[in-house]
């Protein structure tokens, strides 16, 4: 199904955070359908608003009727991924985000993802954890456990920072047999919470009869199979890191060049020369919906900044790019009424940073 010129603007103030302008817009189209996804992930924008931690859009969202449980690829609902944001951000997350989601819908909280796992089992997780931080007779830090909570803040970041800041769906080819982070964290995830309750049934099993002490073979047993699965999961984990780099870089890469590409063909191109009138959107902005500093960053990158006479040399071929001067010359008289003073002061915001990273380097 695909999503209408209204819903991409829905997503557009929530991916920003901006609920001020969210709340005119839906006031305005009464009737717009906020329950819609989009993307590889095909997420919602209460997914979004989750992912990013914003409780006012959240609940802006389900004043105007988001469905808790619309479910992405994987099977998540909001509530997972409230869950999953409580598990790394503690009691504050919980109660912006868990709360109002769970009133809003009580049955989301026993609905199962694809690997099997439900908002209330993530907070089973979260609760023991808390249990065992708390609890003073644990003779020694259980190492497993340190690494399962290490291990799942990671996958969080990575999918909720990584994948959420630069946006790789716009410059790498789908695979959908590929196992990206999200299915691995909850693969890990369904193991931990299978192992979990396996262990849970042995203890049960054995306190209703005679207590049975193990073996020596058995204790050498279980814990070659835990140093095994730790390894495992280490060796995993590390190829996940590597793999989440390269894509970052990849995304980096996709985002320089399409910067470039547009340089040519608005500045230099023989459209530079024509009456086509330019809107905001149609200026090579190098991060259209970034802040000036990440511009920059785009701009920049693949310079190696310790080779100060290299790295000086662009900052001014990107500096004579964007003067506010040299700017109004070429595309001034082009620009559309509506847009044209935003414009020029983002060019004018764009060329002030450039030069203050030109004189820190005279410094």
């Amino acid at each position: 199904m695909s999503v209408s010129h209204k819903q991409k603007r829905v997503w557009k103030y929530v991916e920003e955070g901006n609920l001020l302008k969210l709340k005119s817009y839906l006031r305005k189209h009464r009737d717009l359908d906020v329950n819609f996804s989009q993307g590889r992930r095909q997420r919602s924008p209460l997914h979004l608003a989750c992912c990013r931690g914003d409780d006012a859009v959240l609940r802006l969202l389900l004043k105007h009727g988001a469905d808790v449980l619309r479910r992405d690829r994987r099977g998540d609902t909001a509530l997972h991924v409230a869950a999953n944001r409580a598990l790394k951000h503690g009691e504050t997350a919980f109660e912006d985000l868990v709360v109002p989601l769970r009133k809003s819908c009580p049955e989301a909280m026993n609905t199962s993802n694809n690997a099997g796992v439900t908002p209330q089992d993530l907070l089973n997780w979260m609760k023991n954890r808390e249990t065992a931080e708390n609890t003073s007779r644990q003779p020694k830090a259980d190492p497993e456990k340190e690494w399962m909570e290490k291990l799942f803040g990671e996958c969080e970041d990575e999918f909720c920072e990584t994948f959420g800041v630069y946006d790789a769906d716009d410059f790498l080819p789908v695979d959908d047999d590929e196992e990206d982070y999200g299915d691995w964290a909850d693969r890990i995830r369904k193991e931990y919470f299978d192992k979990k309750q396996a262990e849970a049934q042995r203890l049960a099993a054995s306190s209703s009869g005679w207590k049975k002490k193990k073996s020596k073979e058995e204790r050498e047993r279980e814990e070659q199979s835990n140093k095994e699965l730790h390894e495992r999961l280490q060796r995993e984990h590390e190829e996940y890191l590597a793999r989440a780099a390269r894509k970052e870089e990849e995304t980096r890469q996709g985002k320089k060049r399409r910067y470039d590409e547009r340089c040519a063909a608005t500045f230099h191109g023989g459209s530079s020369q024509g009456n086509t009138k330019l809107t905001y959107r149609d200026i090579p902005w190098p991060a259209p919906q970034g802040t000036v500093q990440e511009m920059v960053d785009v701009m920049l990158h693949g310079v190696d900044r310790k080779d100060v006479v290299v790295f000086r040399k662009i900052v001014r071929k990107q500096q004579a790019l964007w003067h506010p001067d040299k700017f109004a010359q070429r595309c001034e008289a082009r620009l559309e009424e509506k847009d044209k003073q935003r414009i020029l002061d983002t060019v004018t915001a764009l060329s002030q940073e450039l030069n203050r990273l030109a004189h820190s380097l005279r410094s």
